[in-house]
Order: structure tokens, then C-alpha cells, then sequence
């Protein structure tokens, strides 16, 4: 009945931001400008579209559309001190939820996250424009072993405007709340986990009788992944984890706390879309079939009558509708543009919505090589699995150069058969210019179990190298592979393994390309960094011995460092200390800074900037 509109919008982090909102009824042609005393922050309707609740200047609000009033929920947000409703940037990007208000189903409570980041280390950036003398853009970002925002889940009751604390973070004991959600209309969820994210929690909060009943607890000798996809249905709750070395979907019964597993196997569920009305099929997406392929299937929430939904070899997604009684597949593979179509829960195709046929058509005409997969055993005996692209008109006679292209961060995947990608045209560039584009899954990736994935913890960087060294050794056993030529570049993660490549991998790769990488594991956040190798104050060793910073001095080929002065990620400080470092060891080297550009490195034509600035490079030191 009603439309929520934003305009204006300003980017705050990678997902938040501010905008003007209006709520427009097409039935009366009513337009209701909700933003006369300034931006709102995460504007979301409740369930029935009766209110519409944001955050302003760090405190909570909500407007009622029926009687056009505005009600102030909290009175102390403060920059950079107070935040109701909305996130810290810390858990934004590593929990990767902003929006920190929650309506119970019946509408009669909200609840929501306040965080006290007073005490957490402020860092700050300048931001050049055009002015004459910068402005310093200051925001709290809590490194690794730093103090953590204290954090209260609060609940505000409509009709007696009282606010009541549901729970609060210990620090040391209950580091991090990073899920809430209503199981009823009387009671909240909401999961907990220590520092090192090692042991979870999972509590049910009754707002009539202000009780706290625990529900659920896991502890694991690494780290546990935060249950994202959970679900409560009649007096059940369905949620993934990865206790038996897999992750799979159980349902805990909240009567007797008794812990099935749906789903089992030596495969991984990569997606859990959720449940239907009855509570009788739980539906899902899994690696069964190959890390490198996506399926849908369903299964009855006992465990039994598992069904393949999908029926292409690739990639598979599902957009369920709210009963889950219809589903829009998204399928493609490595060569084929994505074909999307409209099935039933039974996974019949209802009908086609977009093949993609020009674009296929075109790509054909481009004459295109084609992605292909493989695997290879290592020397120490682990099967990887890899795709290349090979020139078009290759010839097992000549010698090519070889470019490797990594991520490798815990739990990711490059190695997809899935189409396209950020750099999918600008690789088969390169190949049309006569590189052989690899890249591969080392360990720590996902859709292999926990024990690949986990096996690089408190040691991030060490494993994943020895696999890019590996790969570089599996090639110069090819007859068609130029032994000199052999280069590697990555983003992010991928930019610090391939810095940490080019010093402690330098016999192996001739040139590498960092694109806003970690340089140093002291300077990223906690969250992310302890999760994997806790903190430096217990794990030095873990963090000193695989920062390329303390590597540079090994630095022997052509090494080029790019990074934005405005990442509020990894920040530009990573960039400078590692030039200081190369400085001090007198190691000459290339490097490329972009000025107020954040993480992604975009806007107007610095992309295509970058890239011509990466291929020209390529060109020169490849």
C-alpha cells in the first residue's frame, strides 16, 4: 500500500548510508516528507507498513504514517561516542548487518543495539577535495587487541514507552552480540560469542516476563562462524553449523532443547533460504555435487526426502518468496551468462524471466577463450582446485607468461563455476594479450569443510603461501610455461598474499601487483583479524612471522603497490609503513595512491584509470 523512497543519499561505510526519505500511498497519491531535520539512517518500515523507524544523529525514532507523529525512542546518541540503532563500523563490516532495530511481529516492541564506543581508539583521515586545507574525517576503528564498543540490546515497549535491557556485553566473557531477532511476539532472540568467537551463546529474552533462557551453546577449538541464516518456526529453531566438520542445518526443539541435524554429509551448505509455512521443507543451497558448483535442493525438516530443485550444472541461487512457495533460480556457468527464471517449491520452471541471449550472443562473437577447471595435487599431497584462461589460438610449444589471481581469505571462493566476475572481461584481455590467467583455492577457502578452512588459523598468510608457491612450482613443470614470467596480483586479502608472495615467495614470482592490501595484521580490525588469529598480545609470532612489512628485505622482483588515502578498511597506513619499510631496506618499487578513494578504489574514471595503470604495468614488468 506503501512505497518507502530515498533520495539524496550519502555513503557513510561499504553498506550504510544517509538519505532523505519520503512514503508515497499510489492509492491516494499521498507523499509524506519524513526528513525535516536531517538525514535518516536504515528508514525500514514495521511489519504491517504502519510505522516507519530510522535512526537520526545516533538516536532511534520512529513515525507513525496514521497519525503523522514522530516518536524519539533514545535521547543520548553522540558521535563517535552513543550510537542507538545503527552500528559500529567494526561490527558493519564484519558481522555485515547496519540496520540494528528490530520490530517484535505484533509491532507492539522494538528492539534494538546501542553501542557505547567512547573508549574504542579513534582513527582518522584526510579528506583532500578541492579545499584549500583538508578536513580530518575521524571515526572509531577498534584494531587488533584494542578495546571494543560495550554494547546493550535494548527493548522499547509502544505502549508504555518504557525501555528495558534484554543484555549487555562483558568484556573478556561476552565480547560480541552479532545476531537479534524476535522468535515470537514475546520473545527475542539473540546470540552471544567471547572475544576469540570460540563459543556461542544463544539466549531467548521474554520482554513480558523480563527472563533470559538459554537456549543453545557451542565452543569449538578455532573459531566458530556466526549462525547468519536462523529461523523460528512453531516452537523450533532451524540454524547452520559447522560442529561435525561440515556445515549443515540442525533444529534445535525450544521444549526439549533436543539438537537434530537436517542435512549431513561431507559437503558444505553454502546457502539456507529457509522454511516453508508448515514447518515441513527446509530449502537450501550446497556444495554435495563440487566445491566449484552451487545446487538447490529441500529436504523435510526431519532429515528425509531430500530433492534436487535445480537442474543445470554451474551455479545456482534461489530468491524465495515469504512462503516459500516460489523461488527465482539464478543459474550460470563460467562460459554462459546467468539465465534467471520463476519455479515452485517443487522446482518446476513456471516461466523464463531473462536469458541473456544478446549478451550470450555477443560474447560468442567476441570469440572468447573458455574458463576451464582442474585440480592438482601439491607436493605435500593436498588436492587444489584451479580455473585458467588460455590464450585463444594456444600452442603447448610456446612460452607464455603466467598470471596468478588470488584472494584466499578464510571461508572464500575464487574458483566458482559461475560466470562473469569483477575482473572476468579484464583477464580474458590479458589473455587475448597473451597471458595464461590461473587461479586457485588454497587452504583456509570454504566449501570443504571446517578442517580445510580452519587449518590456517593463528597463522593467516603462512598455509595460503606455500599453495601459490605450489601452483607456481605445478607450472614450471608445463613445457608452455615461461619459467621467468611467472606474476601474481590480488585486492585486499589477495593484496597481502601477493606482497607476501614478492618477499617471502620471491623465487617464485617474478612481479606482483597490491591492490589496498594488509600489510601488517596489528593494523586491520579485531573482529576480523582475532576471529582467525586472536590477539597480538597472545599470538605475536602468528602475526610477525607472515606480515610481508617484516619481509621486505627478500623483495627481488617488480613489486607495485596501490592503494586509496580514504579506505576506512585497510587503511592507507598499511600502504605507508610498508613504504617505509621498502625504503629503509632500500628495495625500489612501484606504487600508485588514490586520493579519497575508499576500499573499492571507484568513482568517475578512476576504474578504468586503475586497470590501464595495472595492464600497462603487466605489460612492462611481465
Amino acid at each position: 500500500d506503501r512505497i518507502l523512497l530515498f533520495s539524496k543519499v550519502d555513503q557513510i561505510y561499504r553498506h550504510s548510508s544517509a538519505a532523505e526519505n519520503h512514503v508515497f500511498t499510489p492509492k491516494t497519491k499521498e507523499l509524506i516528507h519524513l526528513t525535516t531535520q536531517g538525514k535518516h539512517i536504515n528508514a525500514a518500515f514495521s511489519p504491517s507498513g504502519k510505522f516507519v523507524a530510522y535512526v537520526r544523529e545516533n538516536n532511534l525514532f520512529f513515525y507513525d504514517l496514521s497519525t503523522k507523529e514522530e516518536t524519539q525512542i533514545t535521547q543520548d546518541g553522540e558521535k563517535n561516542k552513543i550510537i542507538n540503532g545503527f552500528t559500529d563500523w567494526v561490527y558493519e563490516e564484519e558481522f555485515s548487518f547496519h540496520e540494528a532495530f528490530f520490530w517484535s511481529p505484533d509491532e507492539k516492541n522494538i528492539a534494538f543495539y546501542r553501542f557505547d564506543e567512547s573508549e574504542v581508539p579513534e582513527f582518522n583521515m584526510p579528506i583532500y577535495g578541492s579545499q584549500l586545507y583538508p578536513s580530518d574525517f575521524k571515526f572509531k576503528y577498534p584494531k587488533a587487541g584494542e578495546v571494543n564498543s560495550k554494547v546493550q540490546i535494548l527493548s522499547y515497549n509502544l505502549a508504555s514507552q518504557k525501555t528495558t535491557t534484554v543484555c549487555k556485553t562483558i568484556e573478556n566473557t561476552f565480547e560480541y552480540v552479532p545476531r537479534v531477532q524476535w522468535a515470537t511476539n514475546q520473545k527475542l532472540a539473540y546470540q552471544m560469542m567471547n572475544r576469540h568467537q570460540s563459543e556461542l551463546h544463544i539466549n531467548l529474552f521474554d520482554v513480558s516476563t523480563l527472563k533470559t533462557n538459554p537456549i543453545y551453546l557451542e565452543t569449538s577449538e578455532t573459531y566458530i562462524e556466526v549462525p547468519e541464516d536462523w529461523f523460528f518456526k512453531n516452537e523450533l529453531l532451524f540454524f547452520t553449523s559447522e560442529k561435525d566438520g561440515y556445515r549443515h542445518i540442525y533444529q534445535l526443539n525450544l521444549i526439549t532443547y533436543n539438537v537434530n541435524a537436517v542435512t549431513q554429509g561431507e559437503w558444505d551448505v553454502i546457502s539456507f533460504y529457509g522454511i516453508d509455512n508448515k514447518a515441513e521443507y527446509v530449502y537450501f543451497a550446497s556444495a554435495e555435487e563440487s566445491p566449484t558448483t552451487s545446487q538447490i535442493y529441500r529436504i523435510k525438516s526431519n532429515g528425509k526426502g531430500k530433492e534436487k530443485l535445480s537442474s543445470k550444472h554451474g551455479w545456482n541461487t534461489a530468491d524465495f518468496s515469504k512462503g516459500m512457495n516460489f523461488f527465482i533460480n539464478t543459474w550460470s556457468d563460467a562460459n554462459t551468462a546467468p539465465y534467471t527464471s520463476l519455479h515452485n517449491a517443487k522446482g518446476r520452471e513456471i516461466r523464463m524471466l531473462k536469458n541473456n541471449e544478446s549478451l550470450n550472443k555477443r560474447l560468442k562473437e567476441m570469440n572468447l577463450p573458455s574458463k576451464d577447471f582442474f585440480s592438482f595435487k601439491t607436493e605435500i599431497g593436498h588436492e587444489l582446485n584451479a580455473w585458467i584462461i588460455r590464450p585463444m589460438n594456444f600452442r603447448s610449444d610456446r612460452k607464455y607468461p603466467i598470471l596468478l589471481t588470488i584472494y584466499g581469505g578464510p571461508g572464500s571462493q575464487q574458483v566458482k563455476e559461475q560466470f562473469g566476475g569483477a575482473n572476468y572481461l579484464w583477464h580474458q584481455m590479458l589473455a587475448d594479450m597473451g597471458y595464461i590467467v590461473v587461479s586457485v583455492d588454497n587452504r583456509g577457502t570454504g566449501a570443504r569443510g571446517a578442517e580445510f578452512k580452519k587449518c590456517t588459523y593463528k597463522q593467516l598468510g603462512k598455509l595460503e603461501l606455500e599453495d601459490y608457491i605450489e601452483t607456481a612450482k605445478y607450472f614450471l613443470k608445463q613445457t608452455y610455461v615461461d619459467a621467468q614470467r611467472i606474476g601474481i596480483w590480488g585486492w585486499s586479502y589477495g593484496g597481502y598474499m601477493s606482497s607476501l608472495a614478492l618477499t617471502k615467495g620471491h623465487e617464485y614470482f617474478k612481479a606482483g601487483i597490491a591492490v589496498a592490501p594488509v600489510t601488517n595484521w596489528r593494523f586491520y580490525d579485531n573482529i576480523y583479524t582475532e576471529r582467525y588469529m586472536q590477539t597480538p598480545q597472545e599470538n605475536a609470532s602468528g602475526y610477525d612471522d607472515n606480515s610481508p612489512i617484516n619481509h621486505v628485505h627478500l623483495l627481488s622482483g617488480n613489486y607495485l603497490l596501490i592503494h586509496g588515502t580514504a579506505d576506512d578498511n585497510v587503511h592507507y597506513q598499511n600502504a605507508a609503513e610498508m613504504t617505509t619499510a621498502l625504503v629503509n631496506a632500500n628495495k625500489q618499487f612501484d606504487m600508485f595512491i588514490y586520493p579519497d578513494k575508499n576500499h573499492g578504489i571507484y568513482g568517475g574514471n578512476t576504474r578504468y584509470h586503475l586497470y590501464k595503470l595495472m595492464t600497462d604495468w603487466l605489460k612492462e614488468k611481465l
